[in-house]
């Protein structure tokens, strides 16, 4: 394994936002999974994954990525990406995804971005 690190940097409420560095492999990606389901699980439906360290990412890391979009979704949540890298923001251009993944510059545009979709919910 590379050198691969998943850190909760804030949590508040239904929200968590996490930071991933290294590399996002077929032998990492189920860390990042079952950590981000491990949040949702405990109430953090609604997660920003910045990704502004991340050095390389396979087909595994992008099905791992999809997953935890699609289990945030099931617990009536949402999955944002911050600082994508460029390769990983292309593959998502390609795919569609980034339609339905929404994507911010940095994980500081993701948390006001967040604060200001929940502002507008409760008005």
């Amino acid at each position: 394994m590379t050198d691969f690190h998943l850190t909760t940097q804030h949590t508040e409420g239904d929200l968590a936002l996490a930071q991933v560095s290294g590399e996002l492999d077929m032998a990492t990606a189920p860390h990042l999974r079952a950590h981000a389901l491990a949040l949702i699980e405990q109430g953090h439906q609604h997660l920003i994954l910045d990704l502004s360290a991340i050095t390389f990412c396979d087909s595994s890391g992008f099905n791992a990525l999809v997953g935890i979009f699609r289990c945030a979704q099931a617990a009536d949540g949402t999955l944002v990406l911050a600082a994508v890298p460029g390769r990983l923001a292309r593959l998502l251009d390609l795919t569609g995804l980034n339609a339905v993944l929404p994507a911010h510059p940095t994980a500081a545009h993701a948390l006001v971005a967040h604060t200001r979709t929940q502002d507008t919910a409760t008005a």
